[in-house]
């Protein structure tokens, strides 16, 4: 069969991906989008763009009958159902092939076996692939399931049996905390699956996660495209993955891609999948679970073996068979994945919200795509552009950083300096935590396990500290030049009138002010404040920060946002760009946000008032633990709030009183909104 016409039912990056190759291919494309995504980039990077419902999910893209109407009016030939949404969805690849369509995966019978964790792993247990101890059956009763885990030994990790990406997982330290934690697996197991069977196995110490990219065609043909290491985690989601996995001996990396190998021809796989395992320090592995789809991190594979893994389910699904056998596949160099989020690290990973009211990229040559010679050194996956709005609705995921070396240092080196010249502003991200993740000790030197965060808490979460002098004087020095620039405007008609001129002149003295900046942490760290005094000079000023002497600060050069300036003795370049009264300065590898404190402008409303715990985010309320009258202690979970597929407790504060309830389970929230009203003790 000759496709040449796809429908993508997907959104955001990983529709954008797929149009990329389709593009490539002379494959015209089909998106489909929620009310939310109207003007999204998906939807203009696609030859067809047809509305399927509102901004949530299950109105939308997860009405697989609306968009299979869709791919037959348009006249798609196949559906590519992207990573996540319906691409592990076994009802849908059905109804593809009833309507006549290309389910561009692998087929229904296959995701259903590996769909729940718990019969996937008999059936693993039957094609010789090794499996961590534990209870994989049906018994789901609680007073069973707690009895399973006493026996297995703590700490024990709960799994939802039908999840995927570290949803409905909880890890239980002691018998004491089984049934609360048992209760919050299957609530998030529910809402995330529709099902909460889960299963129990042991929690290995110190575990390294390594996936095996496998493909299969309809030919009987089956390889393994070696493999990733995706150890670095938060919240058991991916934070960074890496190709090859460090400290890989090849007869390990030969048995693991044999497992993997193995596993897939059990359920009779086609397509492109991963089989995850969970491997000890000691090099021993467990099978733990197979994604049925193309993974997130499927570009660090293509950089390392030259391939493009889009172009092989293409092919794969119009009948042809796998572009190379397993002697022809080889690893060159080292590639490493990023992932940037609109998220906030210092208040617990929580998405944030907002529009990309400033989008600045590393230098990326476009990555040749199955083409020969050296992959580019820099690769940008991304759904999203400047002007762009990060909505509740869908995952906060701004852009897929990916970088390419030839040997893991080289790729350290180029993911550092790549995070370093990333701007982003207008919410909050994730982009210092992962340039200090990069850097620090335990990931350069290949230290790795699923709890290298938290083990390098300190490190990776330090004290914040006070913005440097140079910084500063950055952020004077855009402020006195829009200031000129705005009074240069305004008095166009009379421009030798001094008077008009924002330079600072006074007849017979000179002219000294005060400036006043401080942090701005979206109220997650106290804030610090800089009082700066600035005398005006004929060609430069002096500079004095925090009380100190003063400096001589000079602009040597300004293109657009870019300043080169010399204070003292040092030359500073740097970035800043203005939001409000926020000066995002860009310097020396680092992002700091000065709020510029006008003397000028109008006092701010008062905070809302006190004794109210508010909403971290938009979200709907899942679980209220507390009620009216009841007395709590500090750190007791009081509402459990669901958002951007994540759960969150708001716990009290302090020693208290609830006083009032103000939502109920299922209420949906707003950002801020007063969830209850709380005495202090």
């Amino acid at each position: 069969m000759f496709i040449t016409k796809i429908l993508i039912a997907n959104r955001g990056e990983i529709a954008c991906r797929v149009a990329a190759t389709a593009r490539r291919m002379g494959i015209k494309t089909v998106a489909v989008y929620s009310e939310a995504d109207a003007d999204a980039k998906h939807v203009a990077v696609c030859d067809e763009a047809v509305l399927i419902g509102p901004a949530a999910a299950k109105e939308s893209y997860l009405r697989g009958d609306k968009i299979i109407a869709v791919a037959k009016a348009t006249g798609a030939q196949a559906i590519h159902p992207g990573y996540g949404f319906l691409s592990e969805n076994a009802e849908f690849a059905d109804a593809c092939a009833e309507a006549g369509l290309v389910f561009i995966g692998p087929p229904a019978s296959a995701m259903r076996a590996m769909g729940s964790k718990s019969a996937a792993k008999s059936l693993m247990e039957k094609a010789d692939v090794p499996l961590v101890p534990g209870y994989h059956g049906e018994q789901q009763d609680a007073d069973f399931l707690h009895a399973q885990a006493d026996k297995i030994g703590y700490p024990v990790l709960l799994k939802a049996s039908a999840g995927g990406g570290g949803k409905g997982m909880r890890v239980i330290e002691n018998t004491a905390q089984f049934k609360e934690a048992l209760a919050s697996c299957k609530r998030e197991a529910i809402s995330s699956f529709g099902d909460d069977k889960v299963l129990a196995e042991k929690y290995l110490q110190r575990p390294r996660h390594i996936e095996i990219q496998v493909f299969a065609d309809t030919l009987g043909n089956c390889i393994y495209l070696f493999e990733r290491d995706c150890s670095v985690q938060r919240r058991h989601q991916k934070v960074l993955e890496e190709a090859p996995a460090p400290n890989m001996p090849a007869e390990r990396r030969a048995a693991m891609g044999e497992a993997a190998v193995a596993a897939a021809k059990a359920v009779g796989y086609v397509g492109a999948g991963t089989v995850e395992f969970i491997a000890n320090q000691d090099g021993s592995f467990y099978f733990m679970e197979m994604n049925t789809r193309l993974q997130v991190e499927h570009p660090v594979t293509e950089m390392i073996t030259g391939t493009d893994l889009v172009e092989w389910q293409l092919r794969v699904a119009a009948g042809e068979p796998l572009p190379k056998r397993q002697d022809e596949l080889a690893i060159h160099g080292h590639a490493i994945e990023a992932r940037i989020y609109a998220e906030n690290p210092e208040k617990g990973f929580l998405p944030s919200i907002g529009t990309l009211r400033h989008l600045g990229t590393p230098d990326a040559v476009a990555f040749e795509l199955g083409g020969a010679g050296v992959p580019a050194g820099v690769r940008i996956d991304s759904g999203v552009r400047a002007g762009d709005a990060i909505s509740p609705f869908y995952d906060p995921m701004i852009a897929k950083l990916i970088v390419w070396g030839v040997d893991r240092k080289q790729a350290l080196a180029r993911m550092a300096q790549a995070l370093s010249q990333y701007q982003i502003v207008g919410l909050a991200t994730n982009i210092a935590f992962l340039k200090r993740l990069v850097e620090g000790q335990a990931f350069s030197t290949a230290d790795l396990d699923t709890g290298l965060i938290e083990r390098n808490h300190d490190t990776l979460f330090p004290t914040a500290q006070a913005a440097p002098d140079a910084a500063i004087a950055l952020a004077a020095v855009a402020l006195i030049e829009s200031e000129k620039d705005r009074a240069a405007a305004q008095s166009a008609a009379n421009a030798a009138d001094p008077w008009g001129q924002a330079l600072g002149w006074r007849m017979n003295q000179t002219y000294a002010r005060a400036l006043s900046f401080s942090d701005d942490y979206a109220a997650a760290l106290p804030t610090k404040a800089y009082g700066v005094h600035v005398t005006y000079r004929a060609k430069d000023w002096l500079l004095s920060a925090g009380g100190e002497q003063p400096q001589v600060l000079s602009l040597m050069s300004q293109h657009g946002h870019d300043y080169s300036i010399k204070l003292g003795e040092q030359a500073v370049h740097g970035s800043v760009r203005r939001d409000g009264d926020i000066f995002h300065v860009f310097t020396q590898g680092a992002h700091y946000p000065l709020v510029y404190n006008d003397p000028m402008a109008h006092a701010g409303e008062a905070e809302a008032e006190g004794g109210r715990l508010t909403a971290p985010m938009p979200g709907k309320v899942v679980a209220v633990l507390a009620a009216s009258g009841q007395e709590v202690k500090k750190g007791d979970a009081l509402v459990i709030m669901e958002a951007m597929k994540m759960e969150h407790t708001i716990a009290a504060p302090h020693d208290g009183v609830i006083d009032e309830i103000l939502y109920n389970v299922g209420d949906q929230v707003a950002d801020g909104a007063p969830l209850l009203a709380f005495k202090t003790a």
